[in-house]
């Protein structure tokens, strides 16, 4: 697939050889990357697509083709495919294209709606849309003297590693590893990622990860410390990574997400995005009764690590 026609920073080369580090096998096809992952004790691989093209009948027969022959139980894909309200047809069209081949909606890894804000506006014009709220902490923020700026050097990565550690310890969810992370940042900084700060007092308080690709924006990873909660900073790294995405000419700004009544959802939506849905999540199934056992474990697993968060604390 030509870098020119990749449309997601997890289809590009570098996210390619950090999969690879990370030690998935890839697979290069005409449409997108491939990763492959191993079920434990089994021979069995699956094939997980993130945000590739918008599926075709000929892609799906192609993608079939490479799932046998590697030996493969499915292939879930996630196309990187945006729907308005003006374009519910169009969806359904490639649901019903998804189900004709073999299609099968299964377990999401990203949300299937999430907030667009539109850059190409007067600067002004985007600070008027937010919430008077949102205005108002952005305002409490500037006046405390919380700096934000771009630092994307090693030593303020140390940081963000810190950070997200406390983050996930204190709500208590599950973060992949420091490891993780540390090749994510070794493949993709000064290319893909670049490392966000907001300093209060001296002290870095809140670090983001912002992914830039094409002409859009990503907000995939965020950290900070509790400390200093109340004069917030994070509501002024919004807009300051809206500004520095409209400094690099980009046209849209993706949030990365959106789940109905969290907390972080809420923070988004007083900067007045845009809902869009995706084509959401789906299984090419190649191996039909491999996949229906598959399934069923799935299914048993998820509800024992739900079982096991609520009584072991994260560990990053």
């Amino acid at each position: 697939m030509g870098i020119k026609t990749v449309s997601h920073p997890l289809q590009t080369p570098e996210w390619g050889e950090f999969r690879k580090a990370w030690g998935n096998e890839i697979l290069e096809t005409e449409y997108g990357i491939i990763t492959l992952h191993k079920i434990p004790l089994t021979p069995y691989k699956i094939g997980i697509f993130e945000k590739g093209p918008a599926p075709t009948k000929k892609m799906l027969e192609d993608l079939k083709k490479t799932g046998k022959e590697n030996g493969l139980i499915f292939i879930k894909l996630e196309p990187n495919v945006a729907y308005s309200e003006q374009r519910i047809t169009d969806r359904k069209k490639s649901i019903d294209l998804l189900k004709k081949n073999g299609c099968v909606s299964g377990k999401r890894l990203f949300t299937p709606t999430t907030f667009w804000i539109d850059l190409t506006r007067p600067e002004n014009d985007i600070l008027k849309s937010f919430s008077s709220k949102t205005r108002y902490n952005i305002r409490l923020a500037q006046k405390s003297g919380v700096v934000v700026k771009e630092d994307s050097t090693d030593t303020t990565f140390e940081k963000y590693l810190t950070l997200t550690k406390e983050t996930s310890q204190r709500q208590g969810f599950y973060a992949h590893s420091e490891k993780y992370h540390r090749l994510m940042w070794q493949y993709l900084k000064g290319s893909v990622a670049h490392l966000l700060t907001a300093t209060y007092k001296g002290e870095v308080i809140t670090t983001w990860i912002l992914f830039v690709w094409k002409d859009f924006l990503y907000y995939p990873y965020g950290a900070s410390t509790d400390k200093y909660k109340n004069i917030m900073a994070n509501n002024l790294m919004m807009w300051e990574a809206i500004k520095l995405g409209k400094k690099l000419g980009l046209t849209t700004f993706d949030l990365w997400g959106r789940e109905e009544g969290k907390g972080f959802t809420r923070f988004k939506e007083g900067y007045n995005p845009k809902v869009v849905e995706f084509l959401g999540t789906w299984d090419l199934v190649i191996n039909k009764p491999i996949y229906t056992i598959y399934r069923i474990v799935e299914k048993i697993r998820w509800k024992l690590l739900r079982i096991k968060s609520k009584i072991i604390k994260p560990v990053f």
